[in-house]
C-alpha cells in the first residue's frame, strides 16, 4: 500500500486571480537528465498555480507500464 501514491497529478488548484478552485492543465517546463518539471496553469486565466517534478525513475515506470514483459 505504500507505493500507491508515489506520483499524483492535480486536476484543479485554487487560483487567487479567479478566486476559486479551477481546473488546471500541465505544461512541460523543463527537461533535465534526471527529471522533468511541469507547470500547472489555470484554465480560466492562464496564471501559473504550481509545479510538479517527475524523476527519471517515475518516467521509466510510467513508460514501461504498457510494454509486454518476457522474452
Amino acid at each position: 500500500m505504500s507505493g500507491r501514491f508515489e506520483s499524483l497529478r492535480a486536476s484543479s488548484l485554487y487560483c487567487r486571480r479567479c478566486g476559486q478552485a479551477m481546473p488546471v492543465r500541465e505544461r512541460l517546463l523543463l527537461v533535465l537528465p534526471d527529471k522533468e518539471i511541469y507547470d500547472y496553469l489555470c484554465t480560466g486565466c492562464a496564471d501559473s498555480l504550481g509545479e510538479r517534478e517527475v524523476t527519471a525513475g517515475e518516467l521509466l515506470r510510467a513508460r514501461g507500464a504498457g510494454r509486454p514483459r518476457g522474452r
